[in-house]
């Protein structure tokens, strides 16, 4: 029975052994399953680049243009994932006329409202392609917002994915912002001298970072292709513990919180950091197959599914920590990963059992030269939203979580 549904899904299984399972395979406990020979298409394009992607039960994917232009609002896109076409159901205003929106986070309360996140605002609006309206300020204070989630509260939060100092913020529905800890950065403020020093590390992305190679030596170059970001992504399981993707890690933090909505898990563990900075212990996992990892989303069966960006790859991992690359962009004759179809995923989303993600066709990493590809060249689009051909077996987590 477990092999004919597996060949029905086009999935291998990666599991402890059951009757029909192939006994010739090593027992592998709590690993999910993942499609075998997974592949993406492109769902649909967009004019303006992207980078948030959510839904909704009607079928619909949800993402906005990035900067359109100076004082230009940014639009907002519906398309359905069974008939795709963009259509616009809102506008995210511009800071200033000398200014330009570029929102990046996205998700929906049990409203039916979408909440986005752009530069130290978070937006508000109701979709509607007849009339789409202009979003309204929901909260300011954030700095480097980003990803955005809602928990069983009804509080939104969201973390300064821009910015490597590692905040997470939590909104009451009334828009009131607080600061409720920090992921630790890659490096502390200590032994500062002149704005310069600091004690940790800078992990370094190639390119646009180069290094000279040698037989025996692969040493910076450059100082090019930092990346300090600690607090991306962020999302809620079923039990209502948070997860927050480290992009310079290649990591994801936990954190659990008692009946009230308080922080149980640790922290200032460590007097160089902040107070209210998370204990190293907070570290779910860590992994080079997460490197660069982006956007989060979870599934009903408490799987994390993350766009590892930089890598042009997707990865699962299990509610236990283990970890799966799920697909990664095939290798082309210049030795390079950067033809697609995945162009540096951002936001994935999980409607049903369909995988789907934005891709933001960023210059790094495996994704460089961006010019190559479907987007980002000359005369081609900016952006696009993937999906992945074959079905997941279990589907994705309702949102917001309850």
């Amino acid at each position: 029975m477990l092999t004919k549904i597996a060949a029905a899904l086009s999935v291998v299984l990666l599991c402890v052994p059951l009757p029909g399972c192939d006994s010739s395979s090593a027992a592998v406990p709590d690993a999910p399953l993942v499609p075998a020979n997974a592949s993406f298409s492109t769902l649909v394009t967009t004019p303006l680049a992207i980078e948030g992607l959510s839904g909704d039960a009607a079928g619909n994917v949800y993402t906005t243009g990035r900067s359109p232009g100076v004082g230009v609002p940014c639009p907002v896109w519906r398309s359905s994932v069974a008939r795709p076409a963009l259509v616009t159901v809102g506008f995210i205003p511009a800071p200033s006329a000398s200014e330009q929106c570029s929102p990046s986070g996205l998700t929906f309360n049990t409203g039916g409202d979408l909440f986005f996140s752009d530069g130290d605002k978070i937006y508000r609006l109701t979709p509607n392609d007849l009339n789409p309206p202009v979003a309204r300020i929901y909260a300011t204070g954030v700095p480097g917002t980003n990803g955005l989630a809602f928990d069983r509260r009804g509080d939104l939060w969201t973390g300064d994915g821009t910015t490597g100092l590692g905040r997470v913020w939590k909104i009451s529905p009334a828009g009131v912002v607080t600061e409720v800890l920090r992921v630790q950065p890659l490096a502390n403020e200590v032994n500062l001298v002149t704005g310069v020093g600091g004690v940790g590390r800078d992990v370094r992305s190639l390119p646009p970072g180069t290094i000279t190679v040698t037989s025996t030596t692969r040493n910076a170059a450059n100082a090019l292709g930092s990346q300090p970001l600690v607090a991306n992504g962020v999302a809620f399981n079923a039990a209502g513990d948070m997860y927050i993707a480290d992009s310079g890690r290649g990591a994801l933090w936990k954190v659990e919180f008692d009946a009230a909505g308080n922080v149980t898990t640790r922290r200032g563990c460590d007097t160089t950091f902040t107070a209210n900075t998370l204990c190293l212990e907070t570290l779910f996992v860590e992994h080079p197959i997460i490197e660069g990892a982006d956007g989060i989303a979870l599934d009903s069966a408490g799987n994390i599914w993350v766009a590892a960006n930089e890598r042009n790859a997707i990865a699962v991992v299990t509610p236990s920590g283990r970890v799966t690359e799920a697909f990664r962009n095939p290798v082309n004759a210049a030795g390079l990963r950067n033809d697609g179809p995945l162009e540096t995923p951002t936001s994935p989303f999980l409607l049903g059992t369909q995988f789907c993600t934005a891709n933001s066709d960023g210059n790094r990493r495996d994704n460089s030269p961006s010019t190559a590809g479907e987007i980002g060249g000359t005369g081609q689009p900016k952006g696009k939203i993937s999906c992945m051909a074959q079905a997941l077996v279990t589907g994705g987590l309702p949102l917001p979580v309850q």
